[in-house]
């Protein structure tokens, strides 16, 4: 790779790395959500609590995007801004493992499969879906403890004028 094409993934990194803060940075107002665990109960009081309803979505649509992003762009570009090939989402998982940067793959990988489950199975089962969205709060640590370690990752090998807080 030529030193222009090291230059814009870098500056494509550092755009994306802002891009995953700030959906962190909205994921984490889950607290609000999940003030206690959530059980059957709670999933069918959903159909008469508008509000609850549109938290519920927001959470929802915000860890899967902040998943997204993380294992479509943000991982592919900080790899290719390390001048390595990319390969399939599971070969990049698989590296960024090896650098540390994920705790495991295993694990990240339920992140998508549970996102399609809250989705897709939408309330078809209330005690079901309660169980789902508790193991999807239960990762935004995993998320957000990720992003942390790829944005120091990237911080000790690329220089720019600002670069992205880490995640409380």
């Amino acid at each position: 790779m030529t030193a222009d094409i090291l230059k814009i993934e870098s500056v494509r990194l550092l755009a994306l790395l802002k891009i995953v803060r700030r959906e962190g940075v909205l994921l984490k107002t889950d607290a609000r959500l999940f003030k206690a665990e959530l059980d059957a109960i709670w999933v069918e009081r959903l159909e008469n609590d508008d509000d609850l309803a549109e938290r519920l979505d927001a959470f929802v649509s915000r860890f899967g995007r902040m998943q997204d992003t993380m294992g479509d762009k943000l991982i592919p570009a900080l790899l290719r801004s390390m001048a390595e090939k990319t390969g399939s989402a599971l070969d990049n998982l698989n590296r960024a493992e090896k650098l540390g940067l994920l705790s495991s793959v295993e694990e990240w990988l339920d992140a998508p499969n549970l996102r399609n489950k809250l989705v897709h199975e939408y309330m078809s089962d209330s005690a079901e879906f309660a169980a789902a969205l508790n193991k999807a709060h239960s990762m935004v640590s995993l998320l957000v403890s990720a992003y942390n370690s790829i944005n120091r990752y990237a911080l000790s090998r690329i220089s720019a004028a600002e670069w992205p807080e880490l995640l409380p």
